[in-house]
């Protein structure tokens, strides 16, 4: 455990340590923070913030996975059409439910009850899981599907009310984050067991691209009830010492381990039925899995403190006044450099990466596809940035963006739409759940601006650009294989064709 441990900080830390640079390079030049409550409670945070996401990665990797892959084969074990589908959807709600970015982003949504947000995204990500079950069963194509619900959400999106509509396009992207990506995958995993042939490996790519999109289905229909209200619910706190410091924590650490003691409750307690009544786990694996569990508490608990308390206000303090001392071109490239060194610094862009040079067998190197991902990225936090100065709509990004996504599906192979769809989700972290939208938010409230049309949207777009450019990889892959194809033949033609003249010049 002490070496994962330890691999889990080095990632951690290759996450943080480069927001951490690019925060003091903008504070000591263009944008000053004040000291306390500005730079000091921000380093403090983010040290924090980096025990927080190793214990929980590390907790994911020995309990939540785990979890989800006996609960899935489980599931699927009963034969029980109708008992696979409703418990699939429960388990898709209660995952949902335990999602930190979630939380952070119900919470900064003043007029509309948190409890409103996570339950309305939590239905959609059930449904969809569900949905997804039923595509590895009956070998649906993922591009028709995802065609479908895109459609349903561009229709819905015209009867949304204005200021509720940047959200329910952020819900999906932030509800992709660290607790249910690692679960639904492992689930998938298990559910995709029920056909056990050789490419029901590849049905764990998909599920989460599914569970993006239907959040913002039932959110988008909420919005048509519901109208947010106010402002951010963010508040820069008034520091002059370490000792302040460690009182604010204290002040609302407990408020954190209440609030996730709620969240992973529900999975405990399906994980503890099913092993009374189906698993039957030897006292070893259980003892491991409530071991990992108590590390991804304490992770989540350190994660949103770390993240509320001090992140999210550097980040709001980092926008308001960037937007009041700098010029609005340097506003954009700011935005482009922070979307560069975030998505690059994301611990699943790693995997990612791995992933996709492993299924091409190298013809797209995880080089090239980091970089793609990263200027993808740069341009979506970039966009975010004009959107906050001239305050255009989400829609003039979402729509063209995977409208363009959606074609390009038809002319790649089915595994690489998978993954370029669910890649968003691994773009759209923790980081962009938090540093990011704190940053846009700030932007548009000291400009004057409507945070629920300027600056809410950004996360959507963070996870929309990933799809475009891994579907691009995707159609360089295809030429690439069908000119190699060509190139394997020719020589062969003209090599039969050589033999037959030299027959003609015997006779």
């Amino acid at each position: 455990m002490i070496k994962l441990l330890l691999e889990k900080l080095k990632e951690a830390s290759s996450s943080i340590i480069p927001i951490i640079i690019l925060v003091l390079i903008l504070n000591f030049t263009i944008v000053p923070m004040s000291l306390w409550s500005g730079t000091i409670l921000f380093l403090v945070s983010a040290i924090l913030m980096i025990l927080g996401i190793a214990l929980f990665n590390l907790g994911v990797d020995v309990s939540l996975i785990p979890i989800g892959e006996h609960l899935g084969s489980s599931i699927v074990k009963t034969r029980n059409l109708f008992v696979i589908v409703v418990m699939t959807f429960v388990l898709g709600m209660f995952v949902t439910i335990a999602e930190p970015d979630l939380i952070i982003l119900a919470g900064q949504v003043s007029g509309v009850p948190d409890s409103v947000i996570i339950l309305s995204v939590a239905v959609g990500v059930g449904l969809t899981l569900a949905v997804a079950f039923l595509r590895i069963l009956f070998q649906i194509r993922l591009s028709y599907i995802l065609i479908i619900f895109y459609i349903t959400a561009f229709i819905l999106s015209m009867f949304t009310g204005k200021e509720f509509l940047s959200i329910a396009w952020e819900s999906g992207a932030v509800t992709t984050g660290p607790i249910l990506v690692p679960f639904v995958m492992a689930f998938g995993l298990g559910l995709a067991s029920v056909r056990g042939d050789k490419t029901s490996e590849q049905d764990g790519f998909g599920l989460v691209a599914l569970t993006l999109v239907g959040p913002i289905i039932v959110v988008l229909i909420l919005g048509i009830f519901f109208s947010p209200s106010g402002g951010s619910a963010l508040d820069v706190p008034k520091l002059f010492s370490f000792l302040d410091i460690g009182s604010l924590y204290i002040s609302n650490i407990g408020e954190q381990f209440l609030q996730v003691a709620i969240a992973l409750f529900p999975i405990i307690v399906i994980f503890a039925i099913f092993q009374i009544w189906r698993l039957h786990l030897n006292k070893k694996s259980i003892l491991r899995i409530a071991v990992g569990t108590i590390y991804t508490y304490l992770g989540l608990v350190l994660f949103l403190g770390s993240a509320n308390i001090g992140f999210m206000p550097a980040g709001y303090q980092l926008g308001g006044i960037l937007i009041q001392n700098a010029k609005p071109f340097v506003v954009i490239i700011v935005g482009f450099a922070v979307g560069f060194f975030v998505v690059s610094a994301e611990p699943a862009v790693f995997v990612l990466k791995r992933q996709v040079e492993e299924v091409t067998e190298g013809a797209i190197s995880g080089k090239a596809l980091g970089i793609g991902l990263s200027v993808g990225v740069a341009v979506s936090v970039a966009l975010a940035m004009i959107r906050v100065i001239t305050g255009l709509s989400i829609l003039f990004f979402i729509v063209p963006g995977y409208l363009i996504a959606l074609i390009l599906s038809f002319f790649i192979p089915p595994l690489f739409t998978s993954i370029a769809f669910d890649s968003g989700a691994v773009a759209s972290g923790p980081l962009a759940a938090t540093f990011m939208l704190s940053l846009v938010l700030g932007a548009s409230e000291s400009s004057g601006g409507n945070i629920f049309t300027d600056a809410f949207g950004i996360v959507s777009l963070v996870a929309m650009f990933p799809v475009i450019t891994i579907s691009l990889f995707g159609l360089a892959y295809t030429i690439k294989s069908r000119i190699a194809e060509k190139e394997v033949v020719i020589p062969e033609v003209d090599t039969i064709i050589d033999l037959d003249d030299s027959e003609e010049e015997l006779e």
